[in-house]
């Protein structure tokens, strides 16, 4: 991998438990992986989640920091360290009444389907700016009770077809255990990861993905489908020991060059 610039990572389920801070181990990788190369969090998470899970467990030099890139909302929204904060460098926001529009069909259809839940912990509609986010039981459900909804993924399916069809102009696609996510049409995490490359003038090759879902009609899917290398794993510890792995043999690269 004497080419990689780049390695990207989903968040929920890839480098921590869902809605979860990261693991003092996946931290502690993180932080030499950014001493090697770039990185890159993109999720359907807001920025927000970011913090709560990613940044404020990652003790980082400036440096590090500034090779840390950040993508909220599926690459909706992308993020840099630079003057010693986190600055906004693109947002894809919807309008007023588009957002009104997927509100209304995201909560009419959820109903009508028998997916309007009655006990949720926190919002299951949220506006994100760049997208708008349906988490059948909430932002704050507990892990157990998110994986347990919707094992075969049917729900979700059903869901997402049905306010495809309603929002026909707009990107509609399963997120995480239990969330819709609708963002601008052809808005996806491989738009996220095509204005990577533009910005910091790379190419597919120099890219490596590391995601959960990977498979056919999963969020990380579009990664693959573009051509990045990719990595599958089904949880944290699978990727913490991916990248013990990848940040040995980068160690070992850059020893040999010396």
């Amino acid at each position: 991998m004497n080419d990689l610039r780049v390695v990207a990572f989903d968040l929920d389920d890839t480098l921590a438990v869902s809605k979860s801070q990261i693991d003092r181990r996946m931290a502690e990788l993180l932080r030499h992986l950014l001493t090697e190369v770039d990185v890159l969090i993109i999720s359907g998470g807001r920025f927000e989640q970011f913090e709560s899970q990613v940044l404020a467990h990652l003790d980082l030099t400036e440096e590090q920091r500034g090779r840390l890139h950040l993508m909220p909302t599926c690459g909706t929204r992308y993020y840099r360290w630079q003057d010693s904060a986190w600055r906004l460098v693109y947002a894809e926001d919807l309008r007023a009444e588009v957002k009104a529009q997927v509100i209304e069909a995201l909560t009419e259809s959820a109903k009508r389907l028998g997916l309007w839940e009655t006990k949720t912990w926190g919002d299951v509609i949220e506006d994100r700016g760049s997208q708008i986010t349906f988490s059948a039981l909430g932002q704050s459900a507990p892990p157990a009770e998110k994986y347990g909804w919707d094992r075969d993924g049917d729900k979700k399916k059903r869901l997402r077809e049905a306010v495809a069809e309603q929002l026909p102009d707009l990107e509609v696609r399963g997120g995480g255990s239990t969330s819709i996510d609708v963002t601008r049409k052809g808005v996806d995490k491989a738009y996220g990861m095509r204005k990577l490359l533009e910005c910091l003038d790379l190419k597919i090759d120099n890219v490596l993905f590391v995601g959960d879902r990977l498979d056919v009609g999963g969020n990380d899917y579009p990664v693959k489908a573009m051509g990045i290398r990719c990595f599958a794993v089904t949880c944290w510890e699978e990727t913490a020991d991916y990248v013990e792995a990848l940040v040995d043999d980068l160690v070992t690269q850059r020893a040999d060059r010396a």
